[in-house]
């Protein structure tokens, strides 16, 4: 648990080489770029194609940030399996590559997709579903995730990343989908009131057209990080770490649902331009914020199932169906989200609600099932999808 196109060769045998002409993708246009490749390593009887992030280190994917992948890549089933019998667990290998990948820092995580199910333009069909295997770059000594160096010489050339190796096994087969959950009780809103406002998250299949995740749960687990078998507090605020994890974040005012205030192209970035809100303390630091509310999960009724027989911490996280979500009307500026700074005021608008769970696996309210989006993108319609929280 603790543990995420190809491009044709045009080759000429005139004399004279073809004139070059950057293509529509800017990356094309006015950098040298370099390229990593590799070999995907797989020990694993699930079958489907592999699908493979590339991100920068210094934006880590879920569970370990809120990275989003600056581009992706596709190994094909035939590629990797071949004609190989189920039940054959391999190893399997193929080559992989990712092309126009300017000088940096970079982290790869992957998956099968077991279930064929990954659609990447949409939020709800881009992630991992129950039965698919996780993988990733890994340093074969520390066993932790491997950076990858596109480098540069002094002339300024692209070094390429070559023989880089991405690994796979049955030990990181996902048991549950993602955490899809509904508000219970049906409401379209909540209004987030002082001292507090406190929600119920009810895990919810959704088996209608491309989706077909028939057994969402939360993953639920104390962390004890220093392995002295009580919950660690790292921010000393008199509550336990947990898993999962939970974001109530601020939407762009009078935009999409989909639209993150201050992050209006998507890319998981905050915007050059946009909203600074006061400090508690009366500052303003001149760039935009990301407007979080103070918020966690209220699990009181679950604390004996999170120890063992010798009251330690269970080191497995325990499936269950509901979860209570305690909101405070509080905000706070997490651009650094090391160090989240208090506003002095709350912030009046629409906020979305994410549940990461250890497992890396996400699911943010509203999304794109909700009525008024789903018909227009050829999705389900769930209402309980349009779910808002908000401050007034």
């Amino acid at each position: 648990m603790k543990k995420l196109l190809l491009i044709s060769l045009m080759l000429c045998s005139a004399c004279e080489p073809p004139p070059v002409v950057a293509g529509a993708d800017n990356r094309q246009r006015g950098a040298q770029n370099g390229r990593i490749e590799g070999t995907v390593v797989v020990n694993s009887v699930a079958r489907g194609k592999i699908v493979l992030f590339l991100y920068d280190a210094s934006r880590p994917p879920p569970p370990v940030g809120t990275g989003r992948p600056i581009t992706f890549t596709v190994v094909s089933q035939d590629s990797i399996f071949g004609a190989a019998a189920d039940g054959d667990a391999g190893p399997f290998t193929a080559p992989f590559a990712f092309s126009l990948v300017a000088p940096g820092r970079y982290l790869i995580r992957g998956f099968i997709d077991n279930n064929d199910d990954f659609i990447p333009w949409y939020g709800v069909t881009a992630d991992t579903t129950a039965g698919d295997v996780g993988g990733a770059a890994i340093d074969p000594v520390s066993r932790l995730s491997r950076i990858i160096e596109v480098g540069m010489t002094e002339a300024g050339t692209p070094i390429p990343a070559l023989d880089v190796p991405v690994s796979f096994a049955d030990t990181t087969r996902l048991p549950f989908d993602r955490p899809i959950f509904s508000v219970v009780g049906g409401a379209e809103q909540v209004t987030v009131s002082a001292p507090f406002t406190m929600i119920e998250l009810q895990a919810t299949p959704v088996v209608e057209g491309v989706m077909q995740q028939q057994t969402p749960a939360f993953l639920l687990r104390l962390i004890d990080d220093n392995n002295d078998g009580m919950p660690d507090d790292a921010n000393g605020d008199g509550i336990p770490e947990m898993w999962p994890r939970v974001v109530v974040r601020k939407l762009a005012p009078e935009r999409s649902p989909l639209l993150d205030e201050n992050d209006l192209d998507k890319n998981g970035i905050v915007d050059a331009e946009g909203t600074d809100y006061e400090h508690m303390d009366g500052t303003t630091d001149g760039k935009p914020d990301v407007v979080v509310l103070a918020a966690g999960f209220n699990i009181m009724e679950y604390q004996t199932q999170l120890f063992d027989s010798m009251g330690r911490v269970k080191q497995t996280p325990t499936p269950v169906p509901r979860l209570k979500l305690v909101i405070r009307p509080l905000a706070l500026d997490a651009s650094n989200p090391l160090a989240p700074a208090p506003l002095r005021t709350l912030p009046v608008g629409d906020y979305a609600i994410t549940v990461i769970q250890q497992t890396g696996q996400t699911w943010r309210v509203p999304n794109e099932l909700a009525p008024g989006i789903a018909d227009a993108l050829n999705l389900p319609v769930i209402a309980s999808q349009s779910f808002i929280v908000q401050t007034r």
